[in-house]
């Protein structure tokens, strides 16, 4: 399981640096800041997901390599998205947690609409790796 974590952070260092920055923010958003919010049930929901993502994700990577397939490590995210944006509307429009609520909705939101094409895209047979092998 190292061996491919290694392989697909030298992944990431070789896309270029948009994609790298953007995987900053994915990353940062959905595995770091909900340590500032434990005890709330959104971070737990949101480091459950990225902890289901990162599995399904370091599978396929592990057999695939870097494949537009890797997309499919966010479905989780297809039932944590719709939740947290209901959960804003409960939420004070003001303060830390809310922009963090409101940032994962938006970057994950975005993310899910680049998964859905390249899931599609290598589904209509674009099945070399976007990224050669690490």
């Amino acid at each position: 399981m190292i061996k491919t974590l290694i392989g697909f952070n030298r992944g990431v260092l070789a896309m270029a640096k948009p994609w790298q920055l953007w995987m900053v923010f994915l990353v940062s958003a959905n595995m770091v800041v909900p340590f500032f919010f434990l005890g709330t049930p959104e971070a737990a929901v949101v480091l459950f997901s990225a902890g289901i993502g990162m599995v399904i994700m370091m599978t396929l990577f592990s057999k695939l390599g870097y494949v537009k397939l890797l997309g499919l490590g966010h479905i989780p995210w297809l039932l944590t998205v719709p939740w947290l944006w209901s959960r804003l509307s409960q939420t004070v429009e003001s303060g830390p947690f809310y922009y963090w609520l409101l940032a994962v909705v938006v970057l994950d939101s975005i993310s899910l609409a680049i998964d859905t094409v390249d899931v599609v895209r290598y589904w209509k047979g674009e099945r070399q790796p976007t990224i050669a092998a690490v």
